[in-house]
């Protein structure tokens, strides 16, 4: 399992799937997962050690993916971040696409420019791979973001 800190408090990597794995997830603070994998739902092994697992399986085939996906996980880790002292681990089988992609969306959620959340992954995870139809998956659900929250006159989410 590999595990890259892109924040202090959020981590991107590949999969769990294994109680030792968990273990040291644990040991290494996370309070919250995003599972993006559709291969495995880590639900099961995070439940002994109190962390709050969202499965939100998502194949990596790389077609167009739904703004509902994204604001399951946005949604999920505003809230975890909300909470102090808490850390958020984003991941899929191998922390190349799909976590990627989603932290990318959260990072853009909490008023990041696409291109700086897009180096500071890069940066901090050079195995990341931007697959176009993602990225363009999550501009279409910032896009459709935005016009939610300007419809309800709500600014841009800081932290």
């Amino acid at each position: 399992m590999e595990m890259t800190w892109v924040t202090g408090r959020i981590a991107v990597g590949g999969g769990i799937w294994n109680s030792g794995n968990m273990a040291e997830v644990a040991r290494l603070e996370v309070t919250h997962i995003i599972d993006m994998q559709i291969e495995f739902d880590d639900t099961p092994l995070a439940i002994p050690h109190g962390i709050q697992v969202l499965w939100n399986p998502v194949d990596d085939d790389f077609q167009p993916k739904p703004p509902e996906i994204f604001q399951r996980g946005v949604e999920f880790a505003l809230r975890a971040l909300d909470e102090p002292g808490t850390k958020l681990y984003i991941h899929c089988a191998a922390g190349v696409h799909r976590a990627p992609m989603m932290a990318l969306a959260l990072l853009c959620s909490l008023s990041w420019k696409l291109e700086d959340a897009m180096r500071l992954i890069e940066s901090r995870r050079p195995m990341a791979d931007f697959a176009d139809v993602y990225v363009k998956s999550v501009e279409k659900f910032l896009a459709k973001r935005a016009a939610a929250r300007a419809a309800k006159g709500k600014p841009q989410t800081t932290r």
